[in-house]
C-alpha cells in the first residue's frame, strides 16, 4: 500500500521525485489552482502561459508534465486538470479533486515519491485528495514479471510509492482523521479490487472464506465459515444448488463486527460467484473471459465489514458471503430443478445462469433471521442493469423510499454514481411457476428489476432492505480514468462504509 503523509512543507522546499499542482478551465485558457502558489512563482508567475502553450486546458483528468525550474527541489512538476473554476466562495467539488488525485497518481506509476499541492480548503478536501490519491495509486502485478525481474527493476512499473500532502496539519485533529480515514477506505477498495482480479483458479470459494477469516481474526471480527456438509445440514438449497457442478464446493461465510456502543445493526449481503460459467445454461462465448468478477459484491462486503472495524464505527455490521462457483458437469443443476430454499420456498430453476440470486436468497434468509435494522445486498446480478444504466452506475432498488433515496444520496456523495430503480408489482407475476412456489426468471424486459423483486421474497417481514445491483461499474474493461483502474473497481465499498458511519452517528435521513 501506498505510505500517506501530511506536510505542512512548502512546495518550493520539499524533496521528492515529483509535484503535483491542479489546474482549472477557465474562460480565457487554464488557471492554476490554490496550493500551486510557490510553483507558479518559480516560473515566474507564468505557469498558467506555459500550460496554455503546451495546449493544456484545465479540462477534468488532463496531465501535463513540465521540467522543473530552478527554484523547485523536483525534476517535474505534473499538472492535473480540475475541471471548470469554482464559482466565487465555492471550493473545488470533492469528486473533482478526488478525481484529479487519482489520475496524477496513476501518472506516477514507477514514481517513489509525489508531493501533492491541490486545494485543500477543509477536512472534506484532505479525505477526498488522499482517498483519490491511493486509489489512484493501484496496480494488480502480483502475476506479471516474477521475482527475478522485479528484483532487475525489469518487471511491471510499481504504483507510486509515497505521497506527501501539502497543506495538510499533521497536528490539525480533523485533518489527521480524515487521512487516517482515507488510509483505511482506500487499502479496503485496493484489497476488494486484489480480490476480484485474482483468477478464478487461485480464488475457490474456500481460498476466499481462508482469506476473509484471516482478515477477520487480525481485525477482532468474529468469523464463522458454513462448509459444504453443513450447507447441506442447514437446507441452503440455493447456494448448494448452484456450487454442485463444481469440483470446488460451496461456502457461506458470516462475519460479526460488534461495537459495545451501538445501538443499530447493519447486516451486508454479497453474491460471491468466484466463477460463473453460466452451469448448463453456459455462457455464449465472449461472455466468460471477465466472469472472476461475478464474486465482486462479496469482496465489496468483506472489505466493508473490515473497515468498519479498523475505523471503530459505533455501529454492528454483519457481513454474509455467499460463495460458490457455478460450473457446468454431470452433478450440477439442471434446467427445470427445483431447489428447496434455506427459507423452505421451492424455485424451479428456469436458467442456470441466473445463478446469483439463489445463493443471495438463502444468504437474505439467513441475515434477516437475526433481525438487523436494515439488510443492503451488493450483487454483480444482472445485464439488464448494465443495459439500464452503462457500466459506471449501479442501480438500487428497496422495500422502502426513503432507505432508497438515503443510499443513492450517500453513493453520490461518496463518488459512486447510482440511480434509484423501481420494483414494480407487475412483474412478480412473471416469475409465477406450475411446479414452484417461485421460478428463478421472468419476463426478459426488466430483468434488472426482476431480479429484485425475486430477491425480495427472502428478505424477513418489517425489515428494511436495498439491493445494490453492480453488474456495470464491479469491473472496468475500458482505459483507466481518475482513479479507476482497469480491472476490478472495488464499487460500492464506499457506500456501504459511509451508510455504516451514517448508521453509527445517527444521521441516516
Amino acid at each position: 500500500m501506498t505510505a500517506l503523509t501530511l506536510s505542512t512543507a512548502g512546495a518550493a522546499t520539499l524533496r521528492a521525485d515529483a509535484l503535483v499542482v491542479g489546474v482549472s478551465k477557465g474562460a480565457k485558457g487554464p488557471v492554476v489552482a490554490a496550493g500551486a502558489e510557490a510553483v507558479d512563482k518559480a516560473f515566474g508567475g507564468k505557469l498558467a502561459t506555459v500550460l496554455d502553450a503546451l495546449g493544456a486546458s484545465g479540462a477534468e483528468g488532463e496531465i501535463t508534465k513540465l521540467p522543473a525550474p530552478a527554484g523547485l527541489k523536483v525534476p517535474v512538476v505534473l499538472a492535473v486538470g480540475l475541471g471548470s473554476v469554482p464559482e466565487q466562495d465555492e471550493s473545488y467539488d470533492e469528486e473533482a479533486l478526488r478525481r484529479a488525485a487519482g489520475s496524477a497518481a496513476r501518472a506516477l506509476h514507477g514514481v517513489k515519491k509525489a508531493a501533492f499541492a491541490l486545494p485543500l480548503d477543509d477536512a472534506s478536501a484532505v479525505t477526498a485528495v488522499a482517498e483519490g490519491a491511493l486509489l489512484g495509486a493501484y496496480a494488480f502485478t502480483v502475476y506479471q514479471g516474477g521475482e527475478k525481474k522485479a528484483a532487475k527493476g525489469e518487471g511491471p512499473k510499481q504504483p507510486l510509492a509515497e505521497i506527501a500532502l501539502l497543506g495538510a496539519k499533521p497536528r490539525d485533529k480533523d485533518h489527521k482523521a480524515a487521512a487516517e480515514r482515507a488510509i483505511v477506505v482506500a487499502t479496503e477498495v485496493n484489497i476488494a479490487r486484489d480480490l476480484i482480479n485474482t483468477p478464478p483458479n487461485d480464488l475457490t470459494p474456500e481460498a476466499f472464506a481462508a482469506i476473509a477469516s484471516a482478515a477477520a481474526k487480525e481485525n477482532g471480527i468474529k468469523v464463522q465459515v458454513l462448509d459444504e456438509k453443513a450447507l447441506v445440514k442447514g437446507g441452503y438449497g440455493g447456494i448448494m444448488g448452484v456450487g454442485k457442478g463444481s469440483e470446488n464446493p460451496p461456502r457461506l461465510v458470516k462475519l460479526s463486527y460488534t461495537h459495545s456502543k451501538a445501538a443499530k445493526t447493519l447486516a451486508f449481503v454479497g453474491k460471491g460467484i468466484t466463477y460463473d460459467s453460466g452451469g448448463i445454461s453456459l455462457k455464449p462465448a465472449g461472455h466468460n473471459e471477465t466472469m472472476k468478477c461475478d464474486m465482486a459484491g462479496a469482496a465489496a462486503v468483506f472489505a466493508a465489514v473490515v473497515a468498519a472495524a479498523k475505523l471503530g464505527l459505533q455501529v454492528n455490521v454483519t457481513g454474509w458471503l455467499a460463495l460458490a462457483e457455478n460450473m457446468p458437469s454431470g452433478s450440477a443443476t439442471k434446467p427445470g430443478d427445483v431447489l428447496r430454499m434455506y427459507s423452505g420456498k421451492t424455485v424451479e430453476v428456469l436458467n442456470t445462469d441466473a445463478e446469483g440470486r439463489l445463493v443471495l436468497g438463502d444468504a437474505l434468509t439467513r441475515a434477516s433471521e437475526e433481525n438487523p435494522d436494515a439488510i443492503v445486498d451488493v450483487a454483480t446480478l444482472t445485464g439488464a442493469m448494465v443495459l439500464a444504466l452503462g457500466d459506471r452506475t449501479f442501480g438500487v432498488m428497496a422495500n422502502d423510499d426513503a432507505f432508497r433515496t438515503s443510499i443513492h444520496e450517500i453513493a453520490e456523495e461518496v463518488g459512486e454514481a447510482s440511480w434509484p430503480m423501481p420494483l414494480p408489482a407487475d412483474l412478480r407475476k412473471t416469475m409465477d411457476s406450475p411446479t414452484a412456489d417461485i421460478a428463478n426468471m421472468g419476463v426478459r424486459m426488466g430483468g434488472g428489476l426482476v431480479a429484485g423483486l425475486f430477491l425480495q421474497e427472502f428478505v424477513g417481514e418489517g425489515i428494511t432492505w436495498a439491493h445494490l445491483d453492480i453488474a456495470g461499474p464491479a469491473f472496468h474493461e475500458g482505459a483507466p480514468y481518475g482513479y479507476t483502474p482497469k480491472g476490478g473497481t472495488g464499487s460500492a465499498v464506499r457506500t456501504l462504509v459511509r451508510l455504516a458511519e451514517r448508521t453509527a452517528t445517527g444521521d441516516l435521513g
